[in-house]
């Protein structure tokens, strides 16, 4: 095809990338590029990344750090706000500001198994040390750990653009804690792999959707 994008690309996303960032993208490459096949698996971080450079997937999004990723080329396209989010008769919604102790005896829920930005969280307050730390209510789904804050079990810490028609209605109440880490979502694939149009390709179209879709929020 004269070098032409096609083929099929399999990609790996976290949970909360696949439902509330790259439909857009997913439209976009579709009409732009009719001959290339996407077929997206959401699963946690490290299982794609692993999986991309064990040549199982073509490439993933993630969030996390920016950091160097051995046998990856990865590039930055926005920066992911993280929000803590409770229910709206949560006692910590009473509070003018958190503590990492009032952490430390909070039930935290996790959404999103091996998202980054959970370790990163649990570090910065001490979780990931306390012996006598409230339990981690650990869930597979964004959707799950949602209604789980919602009924009152406890507090998450989640992408805000995946909470923000909760907060904006209400069923979410965005708690006084700001993380002291930066995440930002990415796009990782393999260095031996930088010269196949459709990865190239997509690279490109994900930098464009993902700045619109940015800008059309701000």
């Amino acid at each position: 095809m004269n070098g032409e994008p096609h083929g099929k690309v399999v990609i790996g996303s976290a949970q909360s990338l696949t439902d509330y960032r790259l439909l857009p993208l997913i439209e976009y490459m579709c009409w732009r590029y009719p001959s290339v096949q996407l077929s997206i698996h959401s699963r946690n971080t490290l299982t794609n990344l692993d999986a991309v450079r064990d040549g199982q997937l073509d490439c993933a999004f993630f969030i996390g750090a920016i950091e160097p990723r051995e046998g990856l080329e990865t590039t930055v396209l926005c920066p992911e706000p993280l929000v803590l989010v409770s229910g709206p008769s949560h006692v910590l919604t009473q509070r003018s500001e958190i503590t990492d102790d009032e952490l430390s005896r909070t039930t935290v829920i996790r959404a999103e198994n091996g998202a980054s930005y959970h370790d990163l969280f649990e570090q910065s307050v001490g979780l990931d040390d306390a012996d006598s730390r409230s339990p981690a209510l650990e869930l597979d789904s964004i959707g799950a750990a949602k209604r789980a804050v919602a009924a009152g079990l406890g507090v998450a810490l989640l992408p805000e653009v995946s909470v923000a028609a909760e907060l904006a209605d209400g069923r979410l109440v965005r708690l006084p804690w700001s993380p002291s880490f930066r995440v930002y979502t990415q796009f990782g694939w393999r260095q031996d792999n930088s010269t196949n149009p459709a990865i190239t390709a997509l690279v490109s179209a994900a930098a464009q959707v993902v700045s619109d879709q940015v800008a059309s929020l701000t």
